[in-house]
């Protein structure tokens, strides 16, 4: 049974680009029809900040993440007015406080903030990470220069946010993506390792694959904690111990149309975090024909269960979203909004509510002309996890093998794209508030 289904994923796999596509995202439901909880110190929070300044690649020299073609001072100042925004707090130090404390609040630990040795693990998005250097072809045969990467400065700008106003030590931060065959470029590595601050040094990589860089660390299956899916035909899947053993998440995940599931957010952002024994190892591939675009609303979707999972979205204290140069798909290059006048997205979103922030990032994706492939059910895994104890599909989500809780968030859609206007926008007491600015 795992085999076949297995065999049916892999066929899935690749379908996107070769068959007709369904037709663009359009909602089954109005706008405005909050559907589960808001999670969160302001619940339901999606703070989304912009600042064309911090992209500086005219596309002529060099590539668009070298240091001379983003801002690391812009980036920065980016991500300390999200953290700002979002908690409504005076200062960083603020902050990243609230954040623990609410996380620790919420999962009955008291409200105790971070503590020494607490391991906070950083889910980057590094699936086109796929060779030793950064703009090298990765086919031969099409001379294709993988360009959906995350923003080395971004993921800087977290990491120095972390040691010097949170107070993290170093050696607690882990910045990770395990998939097979997939690294943590030296871009990103190396934009760490040049403060020569010790914390700055003692800070963990761990990647599927090294390519001889060194300095990262190979991740090592958990078996006992699976994830266990609604889906008894899906084997069960495990996660790095190095991630287990963490007792924070923060998901950095990237704004980006996907052309198998619609879109890639948060929550696909763990097909970079699971091992199957029966599956080809470090490799979601098992996973592909749960979370297709061309599935009906409705159906079953395994997102769901990654975002139900204890040691995944169970530990999250934080999501972010990293749209500075935003790829047209997984497999594509980076480009400019039209509807920003053909400039660079450079956008980033947090919030502590994984549904909202994913409700948000696809309705910004789905406005956008050139986001083509944000097509067919591409919110269905959004039903399914707001009102995940009795979902449209069904399905029994329970993944550590005990009762979920009856939301995972809050999922609606927005009043049009030009006010931009969400519930609590509009002064209703449950649904989304997305705090912005132009």
């Amino acid at each position: 049974m795992h085999r076949r289904c297995l065999l049916k994923s892999l066929a899935a796999g690749l379908a996107p680009f070769s068959a007709q596509p369904p037709a663009p995202f359009q909602p089954t439901e109005g706008a405005n029809q909050p559907m589960g909880a808001g999670i969160g110190i302001h619940p339901g929070r999606v703070v989304l900040l912009r600042d064309s300044s911090a992209t500086t690649w005219d596309s002529s020299t060099g590539q668009w993440w070298d240091d001379a073609n983003t801002n690391q001072k812009a980036v920065h100042e980016l991500t300390s007015a999200l953290l700002l925004s979002l908690t409504a707090s005076k200062n960083e130090q603020q902050a990243w406080d609230a954040l623990f404390r609410n996380f620790n609040e919420s999962h009955n630990q008291g409200r105790a903030g971070y503590r020494p040795g607490e391991r906070i693990a950083i889910k980057v998005n590094c699936n086109q990470d796929r060779s030793s250097q950064w703009g090298a072809a990765s086919n031969a045969s099409t001379r294709r220069v993988p360009n959906g990467l995350p923003s080395p400065h971004a993921i800087a700008a977290l990491v120095t946010s972390l040691i010097e106003f949170a107070g993290v030590r170093g050696e607690d931060i882990l910045v990770y993506d395990s998939t097979g065959s997939r690294t943590i470029g030296s871009p990103i590595y190396s934009k760490i390792r040049s403060n020569s601050a010790r914390p700055y040094q003692a800070v963990q990589f761990l990647a599927g694959a090294d390519y001889n860089l060194g300095g990262r660390l190979a991740p090592e299956p958990d078996l006992q904690n699976p994830i266990r899916f609604a889906n008894k035909e899906l084997p069960p899947a495990y996660i790095a111990r190095q991630v287990t053993e963490a007792k924070y998440m923060i998901n950095m995940a990237l704004l980006r149309p996907h052309g198998m599931a619609g879109v890639t957010l948060t929550a696909k952002n763990h097909f970079g975090s699971v091992y199957f024994p029966e599956g080809g190892g470090w490799l979601p591939r098992t996973l592909h024909s749960s979370v297709l675009r061309s599935q009906p609303m409705g159906a079953y979707n395994a997102l769901a269960d990654l975002i139900a999972h204890r040691h995944l979205g169970g530990k999250t204290m934080l999501y972010l979203l990293d749209g500075l140069y935003t790829a047209e798909h997984n497999e594509g290059s980076v480009f400019q909004w039209t509807s920003l006048n053909d400039q660079w997205a450079a956008s980033m979103l947090i919030s502590q509510d994984p549904i909202a922030i994913d409700s948000v990032a696809l309705d910004l994706l789905s406005s956008e002309p050139r986001a083509t492939q944000v097509r067919g059910s591409a919110d269905n895994y959004l039903h399914e996890a707001a009102l995940v104890s009795k979902p449209p599909s069904g399905s029994a989500y329970n993944p550590d093998g005990k009762r979920t809780a009856a939301s995972l968030g809050v999922h609606e859609h927005w009043n049009n794209a030009t006010e931009r206007k969400y519930s609590r926008n509009l002064g209703a007491k449950e649904g989304i508030e997305l705090v912005t600015r132009a």
